[in-house]
């Protein structure tokens, strides 16, 4: 999405020998992570988001952008493929917590790379919903928090909405109700009914009804797009990890972070500053649930991305839209 910034490391990994999830489980984990810029005395992190990888959550750390002058840490969350995962950790849980990422992520800043507080987390998507977990969890850890298109608890309507992807992977023909693993082979049909039922809530109807398909991407028909651009975007990724980390969206709630489970207490209890910035045409994340979060806030404030680029426009890439966010995440860190 963004190109790789010059001082950029290969992906690394902390490994953990034990670690004990919210489910109860024990068991050695690793935790896969980029640095960039090291050497400078600001510290920013990043976690990935749904369907991203490290290294394509490069936006805000190239030259020129928000996050340029700070030493930026890309880190994979658990379930990801990269960090620890169903795929490629045996005995993982069944189940997958956001407090289980970001008690990795703690003990990778604080054990391996010795960092002891963050001047700002910033996330988008899914990454935003791990963003206000760390302000809740750590709230004398994280200074300033950036929440792109994410939220501190997913709605009903996002709830559902993943329902219909899920579906199309657990029923597909090659899925075989998981029996495909022992026979080892992929349920290519499954993901990519997944991603058609996925892609149509990516962007906006205006984005149709703009033809950017065709005008921004060049396809000739929408039917191009799919084929092209959509059906493939899972291809790559483990059954098992897609449906770990759609779970875990589905059940965010930062609520869970206190003993009595009040979500707005939760949101109310957070110190950090925190910069809320959902798109307009968003179909995940409305802004209409940021207002109200905002609300609880004690130093929240509202940037809504004006795009028809939906939810995708927070993942950045997207010409003025990132320019626009980038300019506007400088300035909230100048504040």
């Amino acid at each position: 999405m963004a190109r790789r910034p010059a001082d950029a490391t290969e992906i690394q990994y902390y490994h953990i020998p034990s670690f004990t999830f919210t489910s109860g489980e024990t068991i050695p984990i690793k935790v896969a992570y980029r640095s960039y810029n090291p050497s400078a005395k600001k510290v920013a992190c990043i976690p990935t988001c749904y369907g991203g990888k490290i290294n394509t959550t490069l936006t805000f750390t190239e030259e020129n952008a928000a996050l340029s002058s700070h030493h930026v840490i890309v880190v994979a969350m658990l379930g990801n493929g990269e960090s620890s995962s169903p795929s490629n950790t045996p005995n993982f849980p069944k189940i997958l917590d956001y407090r289980d990422c970001i008690n990795a992520q703690y003990e990778l800043l604080m054990n391996h790379l010795h960092i002891t507080s963050l001047d700002v987390i910033l996330g988008f998507s899914m990454g935003g919903q791990q963003t206000y977990y760390w302000a809740a969890m750590y709230p004398s850890f994280v200074k300033n928090a950036i929440v792109i298109c994410g939220s501190a608890r997913t709605s009903g309507h996002n709830y559902t909405f993943l329902e219909g992807p899920k579906a199309a992977l657990l029923n597909s023909i090659d899925y075989q109700d998981g029996a495909y693993k022992a026979i080892g082979t992929k349920p290519l049909r499954g993901l990519r009914a997944f991603s058609r039922a996925y892609c149509a809530w990516l962007t906006s109807g205006a984005w149709y009804r703009e033809r950017h398909w065709e005008k921004s991407l060049g396809y000739k028909s929408i039917e191009e797009y799919i084929t092209h651009e959509s059906e493939p975007a899972f291809e790559d990724w483990d059954p098992e990890d897609v449906l770990i980390l759609a779970r875990m969206w589905q059940a965010g709630d930062i609520g869970v972070t206190r003993d009595d489970g009040d979500y707005e207490k939760a949101l109310a209890g957070i110190e950090a500053r925190v910069l809320v910035m959902p798109c307009r045409t968003d179909q995940y994340f409305l802004v209409a649930d940021s207002e109200v979060e905002v609300g609880f806030l004690k130093n929240g404030v509202l940037a809504v991305i004006e795009s028809v680029w939906g939810h995708i426009a927070g993942g950045g890439g997207w010409g003025e839209d990132t320019l626009w966010m980038s300019r506007r995440i400088e300035k909230f860190l100048c504040e």
